[in-house]
């Protein structure tokens, strides 16, 4: 079961055990992964086919550099037209990468294994508190829009150290044409009950302009 299948040329019964075997391992694998991962039906049917694609794509290749480099410039053009999606949709495809590079060197139970194993894994690991941190749960977002003309560097800072028990300003970005700045900062408040107390405070220091409390994620999501 986890020898290859294939010998020294590629036959039609091999490749069609192959595309069989790749594209229900995928199908399972997609389905177990939107139990966890939010996102689009069109995201999980692309996941249900990536494995056979990767494995049709490494099947064809099959020693020859010449097409393999062909091929790694293809998938790298795509990279640059596909919008960035969450940690989750970014491991569904990566593990749907890897068994489809099992697949298409003929590995059928190692593909099957690396589908269904990491799927189990991360459903398990998903329910599972491990990673989960109270304090780091208390930690928010807070977004604040204000027009250009207001100095932003301490024209919080007595507001802040009256509702906070911490702050840090994480970036700043022009908005608006360039006629506002949105300051952007992880917050933890020492008593969450007056959240609104704190965000009407602002409002009277940035002119009425938008404020945002989130949930504090990834950096990279924060401006």
């Amino acid at each position: 079961m986890f020898d290859s299948i294939y010998t020294a040329t590629v036959t039609a019964p091999q490749f069609f055990i192959m595309a069989g075997t790749a594209l229900l391992s995928g199908f399972l694998y997609a389905w177990l992964m939107s139990f966890r991962v939010r996102s689009a039906k069109r995201f999980f049917t692309v996941a249900a086919v990536l494995p056979f694609m990767i494995a049709a794509v490494i099947t064809f290749v099959n020693g020859n550099i010449g097409a393999g480099v062909a091929i790694g410039g293809a998938f790298s053009l795509i990279r640059f037209r596909s919008a960035q999606g969450s940690s989750d949709e970014l491991v569904t495809i990566l593990i749907a990468m890897g068994s489809g590079i099992a697949f298409g060197m003929g590995y059928i139970g190692y593909g099957i294994v690396i589908l269904i194993g990491m799927a189990a894994i991360y459903f398990v690991m998903s329910l599972l508190p491990v990673f989960d941190h109270k304090s780091m749960s208390m930690d928010k977002l807070l977004r604040v829009t204000i027009p250009e003309s207001l100095e932003y560097t301490d024209v919080f800072d007595d507001t802040f150290t009256h509702f906070l028990s911490s702050y840090e300003s994480v970036g700043v970005k022009t908005t608006g044409m360039g006629s506002m700045f949105r300051l952007s900062f992880k917050i933890r408040m020492k008593n969450p009950n007056e959240e609104k107390q704190f965000i009407d405070e602002l409002r009277m220091k940035n002119g009425n302009l938008e404020i945002a409390i989130l949930p504090y994620t990834d950096p990279q999501n924060q401006l």
